[in-house]
């Protein structure tokens, strides 16, 4: 292996945190390799457009992806939640580490919660799956389209502009910003994205350095990438993007895997949720992995049985 390991990472100070955090523990687990972080301009952070508009399906991927394809890099770090979940034919997840806080959080002015947010409240959200939830729960506050990084967001609750924004609680820790949040939102009658609060490292398919290769296995988390497999097959088997407003929550308790998915209308007037568990044999990657494709495969057969399409029609429709 180089002396360097060369990170490619999206260039917000949100992505640079986080893949730094990654790239400390690999480097640690390598042997204390040199890091050097390659910075990768991505479509998503140079359109102003909202994330409906431009299609949230690997608008923050593709250009990481292209980067390490084309060699520039040895791997690259992405928010999961941003990543296509059709598998790439010339890469894969080299790690899932632990995942980090799933729930939204609510950044609201003079300690403002979701319940007592007064009529016609400015909140601003980018996401489709956000947008619903929030007119599903508050019908009477204005949705405000918003994009930016979490800097520019806060700021306009700071300015007055808007009376609050809703942003991931993960992200604000890693910027520790977490004292900006004035909600944080339960999982269980407030979902997330599939992914949220879980970060992938992605490499090239071919196996590299033993040593690279056992760093990155040291940090990985099955737990994770058990339940975050679940979550990502249920946008896969409902061929929804990463943008659709589809919520799913997976997690390991008492030897059992739970998911809970939920797909909304884009106004919040309908909603379909489905519950599954299952058993795993083991604590074994694979048994893991099983275990979430069975979960998943339930969970996406009730939804469209019960019409989801139509509540969230498949990407190339929209």
């Amino acid at each position: 292996m180089s002396q360097v390991i060369r990170v490619g990472t999206r260039g917000s100070a949100l992505a640079v945190a986080q893949t730094s955090w990654i790239a400390e523990r690999i480097a640690k687990a390598a042997g204390g390799a040199e890091i050097e972080l390659v910075q990768v301009t991505t479509h998503g952070d140079t359109s102003r457009a909202s994330l409906s508009q431009i299609g949230g399906e690997g608008v923050f991927a593709a250009a990481l992806r292209e980067s390490l394809l084309a060699g520039d890099c040895d791997l690259v770090v992405h928010s999961l939640k941003d990543l296509p979940t059709s598998e790439h034919e010339g890469l894969r997840l080299g790690a899932v580490p632990k995942r980090a806080d799933a729930r939204d959080a609510l950044c609201a002015r003079d300690g403002l919660t979701l319940e007592t947010l007064p009529e016609g409240a400015r909140v601003g959200t980018g996401s489709p799956r956000r947008i619903a939830q929030l007119r599903a729960a508050r019908p009477d506050v204005e949705v405000v389209d918003l994009r930016g990084n979490v800097d520019t967001r806060l700021g306009k609750v700071e300015s007055g502009e808007l009376d609050a924004v809703l942003l991931a609680a993960a992200g604000l820790g890693r910027l520790g910003r977490l004292e900006a949040a004035t909600e944080l939102l339960d999982l269980a009658d407030w979902p997330t994205a599939p992914g949220q609060g879980a970060l992938a490292v992605e490499v090239r398919r071919e196996r590299g350095d033993r040593v690279l290769e056992q760093a990155l296995e040291s940090v990985d988390h099955r737990s994770t990438r058990a339940a975050v497999l679940a979550e990502r097959l249920v946008l896969a088997g409902l061929e929804a993007g990463c943008s659709a407003p589809v919520a799913a929550t997976a997690f390991l308790e008492d030897e059992l895997l739970f998911l809970t998915a939920t797909v909304y209308s884009a106004d919040g007037t309908r909603q379909l949720t489905s519950s599954h568990a299952a058993t795993p044999d083991s604590r074994s990657a694979a048994d893991l992995a099983e275990a979430a494709r069975d979960v998943a495969s339930r969970a996406v057969a009730e939804l469209l049985g019960n019409g989801a399409a139509e509540l969230a029609p498949p990407e190339e429709t929209r």
